[in-house]
């Protein structure tokens, strides 16, 4: 083991001293289990106020849920175990489906509610009359452990979140400069795509993370809507660069060798504004770069070749490039002036996307929610049959391990994995509840006797390489000491328990393997066919999102394939899909609706493209020849009629648009000709 760090030990020595003030603090004021409160406190603690406190308040709101729900069901099911069963099976199942569409940390909140009701109704059906006592205690010992550790988190030595999300911040906007220098500069170092997809990840992930900042002790907090645009700045970032990259491989393939020169210096100036240090402002820098590349694009007429296009393309992506580094440049002032007080007060109220626009999968949602559910009736049906006193135990850690799991694509090796930490606990969890904790008469010696235990838990819990080991660990340990709360500290209640309570971890790992269980390339193969079907309905116009909110939701499903690629290992399939195209096919569906109502006579060539992409979006990966080569013809007939059209703006982006969905589609088909239908 690794010598601790000097945060790892106070974070151990807080999370302790939470603990143990709640215990206290439990038995001062006579509630009937202070190891809830302990538990409680430690399941809380973060490394970070901020997320610690985000933790607490969602965690609060769901007890009280679980509570009310138990408080009404109980008393009028209770003499009916089998529905009672199926009742408390659904609440959890139909929580767990809502808080998988809500991927903040919001939906911890709807997953407790679901879990905490079976955690408090299913030890007291043998006292249904006592319920809304029972359910009060449990909240007041919860709520108690919450506040300790909110206290003590935010409080003694508090580690501010702020700064480490703006580190990540910087790192991610330190990557995509990188990219775009490769990107611009031929004899660059060229960036895999996983690179690309992990910068693409990375980004969703600060902004689930930004989710707690309100919650957090450092100024950065009242920046949050500078931050979530720098985000969106970000995420944009991603099908820009990669567009610009292919326009010139493009350019390169056809051998426009003089073309490339043309815009060498250009790219030049771009890279050097992006390497401008970051205190000194681009906006005038910007401005000149703008009106350079308009002046390089070439003009839109009925005889502008594919190279001609491919430049307009190139044009518009590299005029939005430097709108992004000028925003983002702007932003990052923006957030290290309101970290010392003074934002702009326009800053405090930009528009965002929204983490709801994120990626959902109902389907699997659905499922892991019918598998908790199942989970949880198999073992009610066992201590039902059985009449095993301690039955309780089985569904109640089963309802945990199908929640706590189920954003995993195979919950199983989890579930095994928490399972058997928590049986090595069993020894020290007895030498505990059997002899130690018998022979402590004051609570002075109950913190000397627990405190080499779990101050070493801590320190193992504040590590991301050994928290998914130490939590069941500790989890077991105190679920064995809240024996002592229902004065049940013997041997063959222990015994009882600790079997039940294996008996729901196998319960939750055999269902979960049945009907829960898939693959990284099925999960991968569900999230490209997701990216498709929504680019199906946006070619329909049933759907018009936003490009924020499509470039979200875009990216985040890119991120979100970046492991599970790497783990699909050799499926050809998965290897030769490219989200990234698929991404930047959207982005340019997105612009030409937009635009479409601008066009004039061009509008009544965008229309059967539309329709056309909708349909072959709609068919993948099952596109046969004759329908992509229909396609094609349709693309091309577009950009004619676009040529054709009045000179303008509208006819620029739009003109912008085809071509970048032409690359993108048909990377490999002949060059499009003004006046002769190319073909495959």
């Amino acid at each position: 083991m690794n010598t601790p760090t000097r945060s790892e030990i106070l974070f151990s020595v807080k999370s302790f001293a939470a603990a143990m003030l709640s215990v206290y603090v439990s038995m001062r004021i006579g509630l009937p289990r202070p190891f809830w409160a302990m538990m409680t406190s430690y399941i809380c603690a973060a490394p970070f106020a901020g997320p610690t406190r985000s933790k607490g308040l969602y965690r609060a709101g769901g007890t009280v849920l679980g509570a009310i729900v138990v408080t009404f069901i109980v008393p009028h099911l209770i003499n009916s175990p089998e529905l009672l069963s199926l009742a408390l099976a659904l609440w959890i199942g139909g929580c767990l489906y809502v808080s998988l569409l809500d991927r903040t940390p919001r939906s911890y909140m709807l997953m407790l509610g679901g879990y905490t009701a079976g955690l408090i109704a299913f030890p007291a059906v043998n006292e249904p009359g006592a319920i809304f006592d029972i359910a009060l205690a449990r909240v007041e010992e919860i709520l108690l452990g919450i506040t300790c550790a909110t206290l003590v988190h935010s409080l003694v030595l508090p580690q501010p979140f702020g700064p480490m999300l703006l580190a990540r911040l910087d790192n991610a906007v330190r990557d995509a400069h990188h990219w775009i220098r490769d990107a611009l500069n031929p004899a660059g170092d060229a960036r895999s795509a996983s690179d690309r997809r992990k910068l693409a990840g990375d980004i969703t992930e600060m902004r689930l993370m930004t989710t707690h900042l309100p919650f957090d002790t450092s100024h950065l907090r009242w920046t949050e809507q500078a931050v979530n645009a720098l985000q969106e700045r970000l995420a944009a970032f991603v099908p820009v660069v990669s567009g610009i990259e292919d326009r010139l491989a493009a350019l390169r393939d056809l051998g426009a060798a003089d073309v490339s020169a043309r815009w060498d210096a250009l790219l030049k100036d771009v890279v050097a504004l992006v390497e401008t240090p970051k205190t000194v402002a681009i906006d005038t820098q910007g401005a000149a770069l703008r009106q350079r590349i308009e002046a390089l694009e070439p003009a839109v007429d009925r005889e502008l070749d594919w190279i001609g296009m491919i430049e307009v393309n190139l044009a518009a992506r590299l005029r939005r490039l430097v709108e992004i580094c000028v925003e983002t440049r702007t932003l990052r002032q923006h957030i290290d002036a309101g970290v010392q007080g003074s934002l702009p007060d326009a800053v405090r109220h930009l528009p965002g996307v929204p983490v709801s626009a994120l990626h959902q999968d109902r389907g699997m949602a659905l499922l892991s929610a019918f598998a908790a559910a199942v989970a949880v009736l198999v073992c009610c049906a066992f201590w039902i049959v059985t009449g095993w006193p301690s039955g309780a135990a089985a569904p109640m850690m089963t309802a945990v391990l199908c929640c706590f799991f189920s954003t995993q694509d195979d919950p199983v090796p989890f579930i095994k994995s928490f399972m058997w930490y928590s049986i090595y606990s069993i020894p020290l969890s007895a030498l505990y509840l059997l002899g130690i904790l018998p022979a402590v008469h004051g609570f002075e010696t109950f913190i000397l006797a627990c405190a080499p235990t779990f101050l070493v838990l801590g320190v193992l819990l504040a590590r991301p390489s050994t928290f998914g080991r130490a939590m069941p660990f500790l989890f077991g340990i105190c679920g064995t000491l809240a024996m002592i709360d229902t004065h049940n500290a013997d041997m063959v209640s222990f015994l009882n328990s600790t079997l039940a309570q294996v008996v729901g971890y196998v319960a939750a790992a055999v269902t979960t393997s049945v009907f829960r269980r898939v693959g990284a390339g099925w999960t991968a193969r569900r999230l490209l066919k997701a990216g498709w079907s929504e680019l199906a309905r946006l070619g329909s116009g049933e759907h018009a999102p936003s490009l924020p909110e499509f470039s979200a939701r875009m990216v985040d499903r890119v991120g979100m394939l970046t492991p599970r690629l790497a783990l699909a290992g050799k499926d050809q399939d998965l290897q030769a899909a490219d989200a990234l195209r698929d991404l930047r096919i959207g982005l340019n569906m997105t612009l030409l609706q937009s635009v479409r109502a601008r066009l004039g006579r061009g509008d009544a060539a965008v229309g059967p493209l539309m329709r056309q992409l909708s349909r072959h979006f709609a068919l993948r990966p099952a596109v046969d020849a004759q329908c992509e080569r229909s396609l094609l013809d349709t693309l091309d007939n577009a950009l004619r009629a676009i040529c054709a059209g009045e000179r303008d703006v509208a006819q620029r982006e739009a003109l912008a648009a085809l071509t970048g969905m032409r690359r993108d589609l048909f990377p490999k088909a002949a060059p499009y000709a003004a006046s002769l239908a190319p073909a495959l």
